[in-house]
């Protein structure tokens, strides 16, 4: 009470701060920086990035690309390379004319390099960058490539994903941010008693989202899908908090001598039921964080964030706001649109054992699928993008033209005798799938010593600690096919070198999955442990948590079951994320409904009346919840042509559904089917006979 009357003493200021905080919010984020590669959040230590490092810092190159030129003489092809090499931070071209400027004549060159650099109507260049990947000077360079080269010219590569990618979502992004606030002010606009509210909610909502947004700064850079679903999610999740403050100020309205007591004491309400209701959010995005693919921890921490920040604005901003419009609120009212349940809720309870036998039958094929869609899921990124996208065509073209599917690096001790690496080159190609293996041994061939080669060519190809050389396959990436390739290659290049290392898109791809799969693990495990034991402490139960989480994993194995039986391939991200966001999301909906019951039985009421009060009063509530995060994500779901964000944001909208309807029909059931087991083991309820006021068929009428 005494924060709820500081906050509408001082509503005014309050909200100068809040919009003062603006200037600086909106400027972190247009300074935050947005990294657009995900190979980069493995982990440091491993074997590919620590092959990154020394590519940039013993060679000098970062990131690299294929460019396929299609119907143009050689002559003009030579011309675009010298262009190119002079594109800012373009390290060096390697083509088949690399050696033309020197003394070695062309035909001494192994007929294989001129055939592997060149087809009937098209040839081939590897550019190397001196900066990395998805660097902004990289992206510059690939725009600055794609203008010179013309439409004649494909660039492939993680730099050209990575381009194609920020383009993308850049354009879409403010889209996907005015289609979640018009469906969310259209979701409650329905479900609300009042026309100006939920204007009203967004605004205060909004301003949270921008000082979250900007917070971000501090961090350093975020990665693009946690910038693309962070004012989403926190938008869908936060929503509910505004709700109950708003219906706890109206209830108390009507008890108080005048609107500011009644603020005060709605704002002590909501404090301490959304700060408990909040803690299951939080510890959701926060299990996040154990993931050792580190965009997990990107998106925990900014979301996490969110909702803090959320609960503080629900509290403070949006207060001050409703008292400073407290008038034209009330002349906004209109009659709520959701009936009354009352009779729909006795249905419920009184078809209980249906309901029962309905959740038996569920659990196989829901787990089931669940499993499957896990074993199904794509690491590939490029199939994230639209077809028709640039990268995409370039890829295609690599793979029609040359049979080029990947390109791998592989990097061995430059003192490493010339007939080893010979030999070594010679395995690596008998490697199926492998298109050729390329160094500088094959590249002169045994007609030409490398004494005989200028310091401008052999550089590309070796530093005074390393060679490299590059490993074009037939495979794509992420496949089983090039993991298998990646295994045999990396054993022959260890046969020759211990420490030598192969490095790529695809060989970083191998450990993502390799590291996302043991995530996954962990963190539904830390997951469903924090939740566990939270809601053990909020409802002071031991059987509780059980049941509750039971409905809710049910719910997000059918959610995750559901794209194995239509036949969808998600992204390998979005399960791990999703099975953490809806159970820290969604479980608040069952621990609304428990918390009532156990109220209720506290009081004397026997279980199905105890039952059906609770379901009565929390429906409502659960259905603009459920219905809130719901139209928050469903319009980017169908409008992103980002399969990463359009399936996440897809599979939270069907998941708040799914949650919905499994708390309205089954946490009824299974808390009729349990109740004694809940009396005997839940503090406060011990004593609690099994009849209570009336008896259980008189609450059964």
């Amino acid at each position: 009470m005494k924060f709820g009357k500081a906050v509408v003493k001082w509503r005014i200021p309050i909200l100068i701060i809040a919009v003062v905080l603006l200037v600086p919010s909106i400027l972190g984020m247009a300074a935050t920086r947005i990294n657009y590669d995900m190979l980069t959040y493995l982990p440091s230590d491993m074997e590919t990035m620590v092959g990154q490092n020394i590519l940039m810092d013993d060679f000098g190159k970062g990131a690299v690309s294929l460019i396929i030129v299609e119907d143009m003489p050689s002559r003009d092809v030579s011309a675009i390379k010298e262009k190119i090499e002079a594109v800012d931070h373009v390290d060096s071209v390697l083509w088949y004319d690399t050696l033309a400027d020197i003394t070695v004549p062309m035909e001494l060159l192994p007929d294989e390099v001129f055939r592997e650099f060149n087809t009937e109507d098209s040839t081939m260049m590897a550019v190397f960058f001196d900066s990395s990947t998805s660097d902004e000077v990289t992206i510059k360079a690939i725009r600055e490539i794609r203008e010179i080269c013309g439409k004649q010219c494909f660039v492939s590569g993680m730099s050209a994903l990575v381009t194609d990618l920020k383009d993308l979502c850049e354009r879409e992004e403010p889209i996907y941010v005015g289609i979640a606030v018009a469906l969310a002010l259209a979701a409650m606009l329905i479900f609300l008693d009042n026309w100006l509210a939920p204007f009203v909610f967004l605004a205060s909502i909004g301003i949270m989202i921008l000082i979250n947004m900007g917070t971000n700064y501090f961090l350093g850079e975020i990665s693009y899908i946690t910038k693309a679903l962070s004012a989403v999610l926190q938008l869908a999740v936060t929503m509910d908090y505004s709700i109950f403050l708003w219906n706890s100020y109206k209830e108390h309205k009507a008890s108080s001598k005048d609107n500011k007591e009644a603020m005060a004491r709605a704002i002590g309400e909501t404090l301490t039921s959304v700060v408990g209701s909040s803690v299951t959010t939080v510890a959701g995005f926060i299990a996040l964080c154990f993931m050792s693919f580190t965009m997990g921890r990107d998106l925990g921490i900014v979301m996490a964030k969110g909702v803090v920040l959320g609960v503080v604005g629900c509290v403070t901003v949006l207060p001050a706001m409703i008292l400073m419009l407290d008038r034209p609120l009330s002349k906004a009212s209109h009659r709520p649109l959701i009936p009354d349940v009352k009779k729909f809720s006795k249905g419920v309870v009184k078809a209980f054992p249906v309901f029962l036998v309905i959740f038996a039958l569920l659990i196989a094929p829901a787990y089931y699928g669940y499993r499957q869609t896990n074993e199904e899921v794509y690491y590939d990124l490029g199939k994230c993008l639209p077809e028709d996208i640039e990268y995409v065509v370039a890829q295609s073209k690599l793979s029609d033209k040359f049979n080029i599917a990947s390109t791998h690096m592989a990097l061995v001790d430059s003192s490493l005798p010339s007939k080893d690496v010979k030999a070594m080159l010679k395995e690596i190609n008998d490697v199926d799938g492998v298109k050729y293996a390329i160094g500088l041994e094959s590249v002169v061939g045994s007609s030409v010593p490398e004494e005989f080669l200028p310091e401008s060519v052999t550089k590309i190809l070796k530093s005074d600690k390393w060679e490299l050389f590059l490993i074009n396959s037939e495979y794509k990436v992420a496949s089983d096919e090039v993991n298998g390739q990646i295994d045999s290659i990396s054993s022959v290049i260890k046969k020759y070198d211990p420490n030598g290392m192969l490095i790529g898109e695809a060989p970083c791809t191998k450990d993502m999955i390799e590291t996302t799969d043991y995530d996954f693990k962990v963190v539904n495990i830390v997951s469903i442990a924090a939740i566990f034991v939270i809601i053990a402490i909020v409802e002071r139960s031991i059987s509780l948590p059980f049941i509750l989480i039971a409905v809710i994993e049910l719910a997000i194995f059918i959610n995750l079951g559901i794209p194995h039986y239509i036949g969808q391939s998600l992204p390998f991200i979005a399960p791990i994320c999703i099975s953490t966001i809806q159970l820290g999301a969604t479980v608040d909906y069952a621990i609304l409904m428990t918390t009532r019951y156990k109220t209720e039985r506290i009081k004397g009421e026997d279980r199905r009346r105890a039952v059906w009060i609770a379901l009565s009063s929390s429906t409502p509530s659960i259905i603009v919840s459920g219905m809130g995060l719901f139209a928050a994500t469903f319009g980017v779901a169908v409008y992103s042509d980002i399969d990463i964000i359009g399936s996440m944001c897809m599979l939270m909208a069907r998941g708040a559904v799914i949650s919905m309807l499994l708390v309205i029909f089954v946490l009824p059931a299974l808390l009729l089917l349990f109740d004694g087991v809940v009396c005997r083991t839940t503090l406060g309820m011990t004593k609690i006979k099994k009849s209570g006021k009336k008896s259980e068929t008189e609450a059964s009428k």
